[in-house]
């Protein structure tokens, strides 16, 4: 009997280690995500470009799409002096741990403080991220305007 059981105690452990892996995982791209929207919202545009890999790919809400983080840096120096930041609200988030990669969605809120209080601009937004060395960052997000 406990020849039947064992092999059955290691399987329920090591699905129970990956789940709270992966969990782990979790926390750490949506504490990684504040972060990033509080950059945003100070307008710390280096702070900003560190959570991306070099060769990031971004779609822009109206369908631009960027290749690589200094084509990104470009594009955010060309908004001059605007005082917009974007606001992303994560809704889920899967890991695939053995991978290194996750995939995050949800929406985004652009707001313009000489506006007022109240978002502007939004829509829906997904990111893929990849842990390279340890660390998460993102390697491609796609940002639709539906607002």
């Amino acid at each position: 009997m406990i020849r039947f059981l064992f092999p059955l105690l290691v399987f329920f452990t090591l699905c129970t280690v990956q789940g709270l892996k992966a969990q782990h995982h979790e926390t750490d791209i949506r504490a990684l995500r504040m972060a990033s929207n509080e950059a945003l919202k100070s307008y710390d545009h280096e702070k900003v470009l560190s959570f991306l890999t070099e060769d990031v790919l971004t779609t822009t809400g109206a369908g631009t799409l960027l290749s690589g983080k200094e084509a990104l840096r470009s594009y955010i120096a060309q908004g001059g002096d605007s005082q917009m930041y974007w606001i992303r609200t994560p809704s889920e988030i899967s890991v695939n741990d053995a991978m290194g990669l996750a995939w995050e969605t949800g929406s985004w809120k652009g707001y313009d403080p000489a506006q007022g209080p109240d978002p502007v601009i939004g829509g829906r937004y997904s990111a893929q991220w990849t842990r390279k060395s340890g660390t998460w960052k993102i390697t491609s997000q796609l940002f639709v305007t539906l607002e």
